[in-house]
């Protein structure tokens, strides 16, 4: 049987020819037209913001963290429920991760915890110096409730929006929230650069010291000169290219993702035991992955028991991300929460969700679910 993945890449139909326009003009690596070009259109995207496009979104959340002070010795905020990139740049600053626990209404980091231990911190004088919010599956955290507990202790946000490129909260888009934004055009993301990242912020200081950390730090003088720590993290040429052909087809990606969310829906949502991640008031998702629910008490199934039998079927699926305070790497570090992370995460499975995914092949993804779970 033909393999079903999870969330593949999906070209919009212009990318090759952007691709060839670069070879054409040789400018291949690092740099280009294109990266110019890709910043403009996504800084317009995103309402005029500046833009750093990069290697990645772990990059982009790196300099994030370097953009606002963070360094050896700082304790930095971060949301627990997430991919590790979120906190792994924390250790790279040579700072300490404190992991923050979701509220069950929305998987996002819960702004009461945050605003209890911001409280705590501040009377012992331990404040961090940033606080990581994950905009966790495409639905965007509560900003209207965190971005004033941060303000009034003056703590800085990073927005880690890496996987929330077209979502919104209040009718605003993620990446546009708190002091600097990362995002990733990794192959499985809403759009793609192949491999590829963005750093978003609406102070332009921000992103020119982004740029020069970037570009190895160097010196605007005639020979290579030094006087910072740089890293080699800029986009290159080829790669914008295609993300200009993507940002071309991001609403129709945007779409398709919440129509496949909404068909699973309809498809499984009459079974005892399946449970859908909640959209709170106010937020659009992406749907990058549509996540569900397996209560193993109502179905007797572990979502390993389904991801397996899926596998079986040539169908790819995967377990929602653990908890970063159960991972071994960050066992020292300090957690914030009742383990609602924990629990959410022991039931849920991701199915696939890629935007080119067709009706007959979602159909195939239920029924091999159905008979998984009810035989």
């Amino acid at each position: 049987m033909e393999r079903i993945y999870l969330s593949p890449p999906d070209m919009g139909g212009e990318e090759l020819s952007l691709v060839s326009e670069a070879f054409a003009s040789n400018w291949i690596a690092p740099l280009g037209p294109f990266v110019d070009r890709f910043e403009r259109e996504l800084g317009a995207y995103l309402g005029g913001r500046f833009v750093c496009a990069l290697c990645s979104g772990t990059s982009a959340l790196h300099l994030g963290l370097m953009t606002l002070g963070v360094g050896p010795g700082d304790r930095v905020y971060c949301s627990d429920f997430t991919f590790s990139a979120s906190c792994n740049v924390i250790r790279y600053c040579g700072a300490e991760p404190v992991f923050i626990d979701s509220e069950i209404s929305s998987w996002q980091m819960d702004p009461d915890l945050l605003a209890e231990k911001l409280e705590s911190d501040a009377k012992s004088g331990r404040l961090p110096k940033a606080v990581v919010v994950v905009d966790l599956y495409g639905i965007c955290a509560d900003f209207s409730r965190i971005e004033p507990i941060c303000a009034k202790y003056g703590v800085p946000i990073l927005e880690d929006s890496a996987e929330a490129l077209g979502s919104t909260r209040d009718g605003r888009l993620c990446g546009t929230f708190g002091s600097v934004s990362g995002f990733s055009f990794n192959g499985n993301k809403i759009i793609t650069t192949a491999g590829g990242g963005a750093l978003v912020s609406q102070d332009e200081t921000r992103v020119k010291r982004a740029r020069f950390l970037a570009t190895q730090a160097r010196e605007p003088r005639p020979y290579y000169h030094h006087t910072t720590i740089g890293y080699n993290y800029r986009l290159s040429n080829l790669l914008a290219a295609v993300g200009c052909g993507q940002m071309a087809v991001l609403p129709d990606r945007v779409a398709r993702r919440r129509a496949i969310f909404e068909r699973y829906r309809d498809m499984l949502g009459s079974i005892e035991g399946i449970s859908f991640m909640p959209e709170p008031p106010g937020a659009v998702s992406n749907r990058w992955l549509s996540v569900i629910g397996i209560d193993k008490n109502v179905l007797n199934k572990s979502p390993e028991d389904v991801r397996v039998a899926l596998e079986a079927s040539n169908i790819e699926t995967r377990w929602a991300w653990k908890p970063m305070h159960l991972q071994p790497v960050f066992e020292s570090c300090e957690f914030v929460g009742t383990g609602v992370d924990t629990r959410i995460f022991e039931q849920s499975l991701c199915l696939p969700s890629g935007s080119a995914l067709t009706e007959a092949q979602q159909a195939r993804v239920c029924e091999a679910l159905k008979k998984s779970l009810i035989g």
